[in-house]
């Protein structure tokens, strides 16, 4: 009789979720199904806030081979964050699972561990607790290495794309509360520029052992500098083919056949990746290359607004005097 009841809850907790699943591919919504379920029998779906799904595995988003599925569960602040722990050593059995996540040796763990733990990078699950969403405290959401997130992650950037490229699957939608708190400058660029340098190189450096799949973090660190430097130009989240085609036609017309070049072996090893060397080695130029661009075309267009917004106050005051002189 027990295990009738749970069936039947499990049964329930699929159906609620069934609505907010549509258009998402059958890989993501068979895990997140099973993850739901999971949290359900080990602490009670009652204590889960809400649950966001963000990034590629949406529907009609950029989604591919390499893409994770981000999900962001918001735990009510009476959940301890020893239940916090303790569940998500199941997860990591499901991403497998699921094959958002490969099995890997001890050796390949430990070297892959450095980097995902400190950037949130190929991390399919996110716990936080609430009241760490409402104070935007970015390391404690993402769970991510405090001194490194501080020093190097355009967190405003990432919460951002977060509120505005995401679905509510379960749950109360609480993304509007930390907009206030987002402030967007160029200080969170050059720490865009240094963190996805340092996964670039760290790519590169891993190369040589195969097993390791370096290109994944290569392309991983080429997306997010066209995305937060999209969002920094445009505030926006555009799909990546609409946000390569605004980068390509910043270059000067000589250099768009290059960048054009590039973008495309981008796009192509997304959906079909392989260490391609020569590309490996031009992604810390390129990634440097973007983020000026990004800078310069946000102080071109802040610089041109301020003209205007002076040409139109000129204009206003010299309407308003005309009946004076007259």
């Amino acid at each position: 009789m027990q295990d009738t009841g749970s069936s039947e809850a499990d049964d329930k907790i699929k159906h609620k979720l069934s609505n907010n699943l549509r258009g998402i591919n059958e890989q993501s919504r068979n895990y997140i199904r099973d993850i739901v379920v999971l949290i359900n029998r080990e602490i009670g779906i009652n204590k889960i806030f809400s649950i966001i799904l963000f990034g590629s595995q949406q529907a009609n988003k950029d989604n591919t081979i390499v893409s994770d599925c981000d999900l962001l569960f918001i735990f009510k602040n009476r959940v301890s964050d020893h239940h916090i722990k303790e569940i998500e050593r199941y997860f990591i059995a499901l991403e497998i699972k699921h094959n958002f996540k490969e099995p890997t040796t001890k050796l390949t763990r430990n070297v892959l561990e450095v980097i995902q733990h400190s950037t949130g990078m190929f991390m399919s699950h996110f716990l936080t607790k609430r009241k760490y969403w409402e104070e935007a405290i970015f390391y404690k959401i993402f769970r991510v290495n405090k001194v490194f997130s501080a020093m190097f992650a355009p967190r405003n950037i990432v919460l951002s794309n977060v509120i505005q490229n995401s679905t509510i699957l379960y749950g109360d939608d609480i993304r509007s509360i930390i907009k206030p708190k987002i402030k967007i400058s160029v200080r969170e660029m050059f720490r865009s520029t240094v963190m996805n340098l340092f996964i670039s190189f760290f790519a590169l450096l891993i190369a040589p052992r195969k097993e390791l799949n370096s290109i994944k973090y290569q392309l991983e660190a080429i997306k997010w500098s066209l995305k937060a430097s999209n969002y920094y130009c445009f505030e926006d989240s555009e799909l990546l083919n609409t946000i390569v085609k605004r980068f390509i036609s910043f270059e000067k017309p000589k250099a768009q056949l290059k960048a054009k070049r590039f973008y495309n072996k981008f796009l192509e090893l997304r959906n079909q990746p392989f260490n391609n060397l020569k590309f490996m080695v031009q992604c810390p130029f390129r990634i440097l290359k973007i983020h000026m661009k990004a800078i310069l075309f946000r102080k071109l267009t802040k610089r041109k607004s301020t003209e205007n917004f002076f040409e139109v106050k000129r204009y206003n005051v010299s309407q308003r005097e005309f009946p004076i002189r007259y």
